[in-house]
């Protein structure tokens, strides 16, 4: 019996390890969160914006994208104004982690994103992405135009008509009206933190996973 215990305390603690929001704790103390309309795009850039989970996740997925100039850690989606990551992790704020990613559509098409958005983490399963759980962790495309909003539910049908998911995705498409900048603790978090533990153990398979896959679409 004694044993058991120990094993379930021990499953319970590997899952608070290796969840998104434990692993913050182990980082500077956070900064307030700056509300700001979409980064502004210089020249002939466009911007997207995608929930898939932890957004540390995300981030270190696009940034590697050739095209991809720069990609934003942050909140959208909520009805708090300036919330920061502890509100955010509560699940009360309504805001999605979200990375918001500027790109060059010369380079890499918004179709593109969109494959690898939905290549890289299961948008099947509802608030939820591994040990990471709750609203905040939804699956979501953040639309900033009527043709993105388009693609998304257009790939969205096709994905889910060609079977190639077991169960049905349940992406949420929402309009984009703010974006919050998160914590400047959370920009480039897996280059900056590569030996962290939630790092090693849920970033860096995933990200090597995604460079075998679109090995021809990496920088």
């Amino acid at each position: 019996m004694n044993a058991t215990i120990k094993a379930i305390g021990a499953s319970a603690f590997l899952m608070t390890l290796f969840s998104c929001s434990n692993a913050s704790e182990s980082v500077k103390e956070e900064m307030l969160s700056q509300k700001t309309e979409d980064i502004m795009n210089t020249e002939g850039m466009d911007t997207a914006t995608f929930g898939a989970g932890c957004f540390w996740c995300i981030e270190a997925v696009f940034q590697e994208l050739k095209g991809v100039q720069s990609v934003s850690s942050g909140y959208a989606g909520g009805f708090v104004k300036n919330p920061s990551y502890k509100e955010v992790c509560t699940g009360r704020t309504g805001h999605a982690e979200v990375a918001q990613i500027v790109f060059d559509p010369e380079v890499i098409s918004f179709d593109d994103l969109l494959e690898v958005f939905w290549k890289t983490h299961d948008p099947t399963t509802l608030n939820r992405q591994g040990n990471d759980v709750g609203t905040q962790y939804r699956s979501s495309v953040f639309y900033h135009n009527d043709d993105q909003k388009k693609k998304a539910e257009y790939y969205k049908v096709k994905l889910d008509e060609s079977g190639a998911y077991s169960n049905q995705i349940i992406t949420t498409i929402e309009e984009l009206t703010d974006f919050y900048v998160a914590e400047d603790s959370h920009q480039n978090y897996y280059n900056n933190n590569s030996s962290q533990p939630y790092c090693t153990f849920v970033i860096q398979p995933k990200v090597e996973k995604f460079r075998k896959a679109f090995a021809d679409k990496l920088k």
